[in-house]
């Protein structure tokens, strides 16, 4: 009788192990992978999150930056990973919106292999001219384009990167055709605008638009839905182009298979930092809108910017091997 008693015990305590260490997450240090170098916005945010989740629950949260093929060494590095939620992934819509239509080999899928937890924030991009072009307005600079076809250069950071796809989006929406130039960074893109080797630019507002407030660039217009409140005076290019829609954004993944306990706390404590004054202030200044979601809303919004970039890359014609 006591033999059989005791194994019950042990059977309970084997299920009821478990459950318990999900709901003492984090019990060790955490991971918090970030596909890109230090120093960019994606590893802004990662070091947000982290610096208030280990402030909150004590374990430390280690951002490791893991940079390489336009963000899939890290990508790949966390789908790899158990998925116990001691490794987390800051991504982008470029690691699991375009990427995965941009790169021939990838090994990962990012369908598969991933359990999106909470989108973080929006980051519109901004729509700048050097001075030398004369249009003032969206619907002066398409007209302007449009007389020049072929004639007019624009910058991004790298082929297939979100900024270079903004402007594919742009050509497609509006039948006009410009010349790409790819580069390494979006600094090196507002180096060149300043410089006037460029005529024009979609880029991220974190750069464009202190470049545009010195007057260096002209801002023509915003890529997000709604009015930017860094910039509220500079109108959407939905306002000319109705649903144009073409924001940079970064959100929360975990491994696929990752408990469902540890999915809501993390999704919950996304959106309570981002609640903060101080992390509200700081999104502001940098004109980035704070987006949490639930991980139903957020593979929702995943599956919607997969759809559409997938569309943009094949128009462009961008295949990376």
């Amino acid at each position: 009788m006591r033999s059989i008693l005791a194994a019950a015990l042990a059977a309970i305590a084997a299920l009821a192990g478990p459950a318990l260490a999900q709901d003492n997450w984090p019990q060790k240090q955490v991971t918090v992978v970030v596909p890109f170098t230090a120093g960019g916005t994606t590893d802004m945010f990662a070091r947000i999150l982290a610096q208030h989740m280990q402030a909150k629950f004590g374990p430390a949260f280690v951002v490791e930056n893991r940079a390489g093929a336009g963000g899939n060494v890290g990508t790949a590095a966390v789908a790899r990973a158990a998925p116990d939620g001691y490794t987390i992934l800051v991504g982008t819509v470029s690691t699991h919106a375009i990427n995965p239509y941009l790169y021939k080999n990838l090994q990962h899928n990012v369908e598969r292999d991933f359990q999106p937890v909470s989108l973080i924030a929006q980051l519109p991009n901004l729509l700048v001219v050097h001075p030398k072009i004369p249009a003032k307005t969206l619907p002066e600079l398409i007209d302007y384009v449009k007389a020049n076809p072929g004639k007019l250069s624009y910058g991004s950071s790298g082929a297939g990167t979100s900024t270079h796809l903004a402007s594919e989006l742009f050509q497609m929406t509006t039948g006009t055709k410009m010349t790409h130039v790819p580069y390494r960074s979006s600094g090196d893109v507002m180096n060149a605008i300043n410089g006037g080797h460029i005529d024009l630019t979609f880029d991220n507002m974190t750069l464009a638009w202190p470049q545009a407030q010195a007057g260096n660039v002209r801002a023509i217009a915003v890529t997000s839905r709604e009015r930017s409140a860094t910039a509220p005076d500079v109108p959407t290019v939905g306002e000319t182009l109705k649903g144009f829609e073409a924001t940079s954004w970064h959100g929360v993944f975990v491994p696929a298979g990752t408990p469902r306990p540890i999915v809501d706390k993390l999704a919950a404590e996304v959106k309570r930092i981002l609640e903060l004054p101080e992390v509200a202030s700081k999104m502001k200044e940098i004109g980035a809108v704070p987006s949490p979601m639930t991980p139903e809303q957020f593979s929702d919004f995943i599956k919607a910017e997969r759809a559409k970039w997938a569309e943009v890359v094949k128009a462009a014609g961008v295949r990376i091997e």
